[in-house]
């Protein structure tokens, strides 16, 4: 009995001492099971974000992403850095009807073979990615984005894992910005030609101040020869000529009927230039050099005029060979250009004649 009670004392000592060694292995075998809940990839929640943009702009730069032709953020080969020969629709089979408001597009793909970052996929079929638009306010859009892949033979439907509708996304963002930039550019070119205009008109103000100054100047100047020839008319008074002593004539004072030419209007100043001009160089020709910084004329056989500085941008119009155009943005790889209609766009700068 003594040695039994002794070995309940015990035990508790060495239950303790156990537990205490096994409790930092449990702790260590937990944490990679927490670690692959977070690495867990989550399917089918698609992309819903708030744009602060207006509908009407989001809208416009949503269509130009469909018609560009290809889906972001997967591929059907290795090699592939997106899925090309995507067309865009009014409407998917794919997708139910949408029925909560706003403007729906559709980029559709056919005979998609295997297309990454969609579960368990390994068939060819349809990809098709689905942008909504809503309003939100004036100044603000709601911008949903999903994307799934259904086969063509089992017709089943593969969920994206997001990696397609940020990818979309990111491309519609970037044709924002690009717009806004475009804004504030055009923005401040025509504050810069307000300024230049307004400089202009002060210096044509200040040349016609010292033109009427010269004017004035010179019309009281003439005025003294007048009134000495007139004085010099006035008949002689009753005195007799004789009794009057004769004036020593002098060479330097001069006669009224030859006044000096400090009595005749003086010629006026020319105005000072308001433009620099280079040794050598005329007028005509400084106005020739600046048509050239500013003007531009489209390559053969002709170039399209992009909505955006993107060569997936929708063509706003195609120019033909020779078309003249104004510069009004300049970027390393694109021009912001207006034509002699007012049509705004964006050129590639290899698709026009430099300089």
């Amino acid at each position: 009995m003594v040695r039994e009670a002794k070995r309940r004392r015990a035990f508790p000592r060495y239950s303790k001492r156990v537990l205490c060694a096994l409790l930092p292995l449990v702790l260590l075998a937990a944490i990679p099971l927490a670690g692959r809940g977070k690495d867990k990839i989550s399917y089918g929640e698609g992309l819903i974000v708030n744009v602060p943009f207006p509908v009407s702009e989001v809208e416009q730069v949503v269509q130009d992403v469909t018609e560009n032709g290809i889906i972001r953020g997967t591929k059907e080969y290795n090699k592939d850095e997106y899925v090309g020969g995507a067309k865009a629709a009014d409407s998917s089979h794919v997708f139910g009807a949408w029925t909560e408001g706003g403007k729906v597009f559709y980029k559709v793909r056919e005979n998609a073979i295997d297309p990454r970052n969609f579960k368990d996929s390994g068939d060819v079929g349809t990809l098709v990615v689905r942008y909504v638009v809503q309003p939100q306010g004036d100044k603000n859009t709601v911008l949903r984005i999903d994307a799934l892949f259904q086969e063509s033979f089992r017709r089943t439907v593969h969920q994206s894992d997001g990696s397609v509708e940020s990818a979309e996304y990111k491309d519609i963002h970037d044709h924002l910005e690009s717009i806004e930039l475009m804004k504030q550019q055009t923005l401040e070119a025509q504050q810069e030609r307000q300024e230049q205009l307004k400089k202009k008109k002060q210096n044509s103000d200040m040349k016609f101040d010292v033109g009427s100054d010269d004017a004035g100047a010179s019309t009281s100047a003439g005025t003294q020869p007048v009134q000495l020839q007139a004085n010099a008319a006035q008949p002689a008074t009753t005195q007799p000529v004789a009794a009057q002593p004769a004036a020593p004539k002098s060479e330097d004072a001069p006669s009224a009927l030859s006044q000096p030419a400090a009595f005749q209007p003086a010629p006026q100043p020319e105005a000072q230039s308001a433009v620099t001009l280079k040794p050598g160089q005329s007028l005509e020709e400084h106005v020739k050099e600046l048509r050239k910084q500013i003007e531009r004329v489209v390559k053969a056989p002709g170039a399209p005029l992009k909505s955006a500085p993107f060569h997936t941008a929708s063509t706003l119009q195609s120019l033909p060979t020779g078309t003249e155009i104004l510069i009004v943005i300049s970027t390393p790889y694109w021009y912001g250009v207006e034509t002699h209609e007012g049509q705004h766009g964006w050129m590639m700068r290899d698709d026009l004649e430099q300089p």
